[in-house]
């Protein structure tokens, strides 16, 4: 239940992105962040939310989906989520509590994968 959940939800993430049309301003983001190839990235990382999100529900290639949430998850939380703290909302805003939930939940996941 774990694993289809929290895989549903971060395709609902890049699914919102892609349909809000915000995939460009991340890339720009990145560019801003020093990536030389943000826009690149972002359609990426947009497409594998989906895409990833989709099969890891379905149970394919767990370990190697979970591993990449991982990454992206730290990333997440070195260029926007720990200038703010520790809390996503109350005490403090956009903190790492929820990325750091979602990186522990992978972990569980890939480590509870068949292999």
């Amino acid at each position: 239940m774990l694993r289809v959940a929290l895989a549903l939800m971060l395709a609902a993430h890049g699914a919102m992105r892609l349909s809000v049309g915000t995939v460009g301003g991340f890339g720009e983001f990145l560019n801003s962040k020093g990536f030389l190839i943000g826009h690149a990235i972002a359609w990426f990382l947009t497409i594998f939310e989906i895409a990833g999100g989709l099969l890891l529900a379905a149970g394919y290639f767990v370990r190697w989906i979970a591993a990449i949430f991982i990454i992206e998850h730290c990333f997440g939380i070195i260029l926007v989520h720990a200038p703010n703290g520790w809390f996503v909302v109350g005490h403090q805003s956009g903190g790492v509590e929820y990325s750091v939930l979602i990186i522990f939940s992978m972990l569980v996941i890939a480590a509870s994968a068949k292999k």
